[in-house]
């Protein structure tokens, strides 16, 4: 019973790690079409924000909540009046774009900070269950998680901001006619996905070991969900995050963690080739 429960939190935490790194990149591209390369480095760059902050004499989740999301957010603006708002409609290019930004922003940080390993330690302690010991920041990520879900289904699907986004996203020239900028819309909605990826970074970093070219750990995994989950935002973020969350730690439980990220890859190939459109491509038509 106390293995059952141990599998239990740390399969609902590999969900909710999921979910959190790829939602700003669904964001970016769920609803504006932009391939960004350099979310990683966002994330990164939120990582490193907290360290500082933390550093600096801000409490720890204050530094996690806001001050990270904050400063990836304004970035994220300096970047997409800069560079991105010249490449909508430009795939090719903006893949290209991003990903010369993403070395930039790897020579920066390395310039700054170095290419040592830095963290802080996590501010939750852990706990006994039974004979087995549960990361007690695990709670807190998947807490986190939930929240932002339960926030981003409420911002898009009951609020008039939501509304306008939505529409700007299914026809800009509609969205435009009736009144709408969409070039404003679109800013806002890459600066709100920098924020929730700096957020993701940040929220991480007490668990992993910060290096400047940390961004390349998460951008793979952050594909693979948004791409399998297919068109719908949400549901398709979840869904995915769901399936390949549970059959990872599946495998890493019964082998090793080395095989539960081969299972997570060989699934996501499987999935794509029986459903091109993702999961909400086929199931969950209509669906946020």
């Amino acid at each position: 019973m106390d293995f059952a429960a141990v599998i239990f939190v740390e399969t609902l935490y590999a969900v909710a790690s999921l979910i959190l790194i790829s939602l700003g990149l669904a964001v970016v591209f769920g609803m504006m079409r932009v391939i960004n390369l350099a979310h990683g480095e966002f994330m990164m760059m939120g990582g490193y924000a907290t360290i500082v902050a933390v550093k600096a004499g801000v409490p720890i989740f204050l530094a996690i909540l806001i001050v990270a999301p904050l400063i990836v957010g304004v970035i994220g603006l300096v970047v997409e009046r800069l560079v991105i708002r010249h490449l909508y409609g430009r795939l090719v290019d903006s893949m290209l774009a991003t990903w010369g930004l993403s070395l930039l922003f790897i020579g920066l940080v390395t310039m700054i900070f170095g290419n040592t390993t830095t963290g802080i330690s996590t501010p939750i302690s852990g706990f006994q269950v039974g004979n087995y010991q549960i990361n007690g920041y695990n709670l807190f990520v998947i807490l986190v998680v939930f929240v932002l879900l339960i926030t981003a289904y409420l911002l898009l699907k009951k609020t008039r901001l939501g509304l306008i986004a939505r529409g700007a996203m299914q026809g800009a020239e509609v969205a435009s006619a009736l009144g709408q900028n969409p070039d404003r819309i679109y800013m806002f909605t890459f600066v709100a996905g920098a924020a929730l990826s700096g957020l993701a970074g940040a929220v991480l970093a007490p668990l992993v070991g910060l290096v400047p070219s940390s961004g390349g750990a998460y951008i793979a995994k952050a594909f693979i969900a948004v791409i399998a989950g297919g068109p719908s935002i949400i549901t398709g973020i979840l869904s995915s995050s769901t399936v390949f969350g549970v059959i990872s730690q599946l495998f890493t439980f019964g082998i090793s963690p080395m095989v539960g990220e081969v299972a997570l890859l060989i699934a996501a190939i499987v999935l794509l080739r029986l459903m091109p459109q993702g999961i909400t491509g086929r199931f969950f038509k209509g669906k946020l």
